[in-house]
């Protein structure tokens, strides 16, 4: 079963964290992952974009995969659907981020057991966007 942390420890999380990798982010401006990104961008978030199809995003530049950033990252915001988030969830514990946030909509039981037994923060089916809007 997923348990999510309560809205007042992902307020907390998101008042810590200050660089968020996006998995899945689009660079077209029509699509979910761009918009919220971007919002998550103009509160002054440094985003990483990780997708293999694009080479930048939001001025930024993209990278291929997860094990392609340089330095830590706070978050790791995905925007993939359900069925690749336990191939994620073993990179993301290759590079050591703090929390694992899928978006709203996505979610996995292997993924979420995976990364809660290696003691990481896991977050699931939850918009950051909305989060951050909310705990302000």
């Amino acid at each position: 079963m997923i348990e999510n942390p309560s809205r007042e420890e992902m307020g907390h999380m998101l008042k810590k964290a200050k660089r968020i990798a996006v998995v899945g982010l689009s660079n077209n401006p029509d699509r979910t992952s761009y918009m919220v990104t971007k919002a998550m961008q103009d509160n002054g978030y440094d985003i990483i974009p990780v997708n293999p199809a694009v080479t930048e995003v939001l001025g930024v530049k993209a990278v291929a995969s997860l094990k392609d950033i340089d330095g830590h990252v706070d978050i790791v915001n995905v925007f993939r659907r359900s069925e690749f988030l336990p191939e994620i969830a073993k990179d993301f514990a290759e590079i050591d981020a703090d929390i694992f946030w899928a978006q709203l909509g996505v979610e996995n039981v292997e993924a979420y057991n995976f990364l809660k037994e290696k003691g990481y923060t896991v977050i699931m089916n939850r918009c950051i966007k909305v989060e951050h809007a909310l705990t302000k």
